[in-house]
């Protein structure tokens, strides 16, 4: 069995009704929350008790893949990469157990990630402390603050307006826990200063999504040039494809990576 928990595959939702009887056979015929990657089956009438009639069926969902939870999860990952990539082992061999890095999902946990964007792991280190001192870590809290109050706690005039639009986002981060990591990801790069990265950041680590990786992040492109002998730093482009063959465990792939840099280079590569 599994050391970590997989997507139940079938999911009852309302569809809308088509004209006539049919049975409903494509995305688009969804009316509840899952709005791609769904094949249906075994359609039936239900009362709605209004009178009228709903179409349920039973949509099959493959897209959010395995959630990584525990040490186990990791320590699974892991063996696997090693077995399928030789470096891997290596890597693995002087890194010990590789760290879960997990932490709660929500505002908070997405605000730390742009605290976290292109300053070393102490500068965020400081920042998200003194952020914490304030009392500036919920979105109501980032509404009501000055921006000499949120300037005063390191964050730079850039950061003040994405920690602001963040607050007025809306993202309802509940839903996120069951939205497909596409989906995802998708939902947060739309809120100005999230890009990729961050939105990856956190599927991986508030998520616990673990086929998600960060082809972006620097010390993961540095990690990978050392275990894998490059003769320069990847781009994110070629990264990305790379990782493709770490696939379901992607997740752990980084994990592994930023544990070695933190070998390789005697510091840390991601908070």
């Amino acid at each position: 069995m599994s050391a970590c928990r997989a997507d139940v595959p079938f999911r009852r939702i309302p569809c809308v009704d088509p004209p006539g009887d049919a049975v409903p056979r494509t995305p688009w015929d969804i009316s509840g929350p899952i709005m791609n990657d769904a094949v249906f089956s075994n359609g039936r009438r239900e009362p709605n008790g209004f009178g009228k009639t709903r179409r349920f069926c039973n949509v099959l969902v493959m897209t959010v893949g395995r959630i990584i939870e525990t040490p186990a999860c990791v320590a699974e990952g892991a063996a696997y990469l090693a077995d399928i990539e030789p470096r891997f082992g290596h890597a693995l061999e002087l890194t010990g157990t590789v760290p879960l890095r997990l932490r709660k999902d929500g505002f908070p946990a997405l605000l730390d990630a742009i605290v976290s964007q292109q300053v070393s792991v102490a500068a965020a280190d400081a920042i998200w402390g003194r952020l914490k001192a304030a009392g500036l870590t919920g979105p109501r809290k980032i509404k009501w603050a000055t921006d000499e109050e949120l300037r005063a706690c390191g964050l730079s005039r850039q950061k003040i307006r994405y920690a602001r639009e963040l607050s007025s986002s809306g993202i309802r981060f509940s839903a996120l826990r069951d939205a497909p990591t596409d989906e995802v990801i998708e939902t947060l790069i739309e809120v100005p200063g999230i890009g990729r990265w961050t939105a990856e950041i956190y599927a991986m680590f508030s998520l616990g999504r673990a086929d998600v990786f960060a082809p972006g992040d620097l010390a993961l492109q540095e990690a990978a040039r050392i275990l894998f002998e490059m003769e320069e730093r990847p781009s994110e482009k070629l990264l990305r494809v790379q990782s493709e063959a770490w696939s379901p465990w992607r997740g752990v792939a980084a994990r592994l990576l930023w544990a070695y840099y933190r070998v390789a280079k005697d510091r840390e590569g991601v908070r």
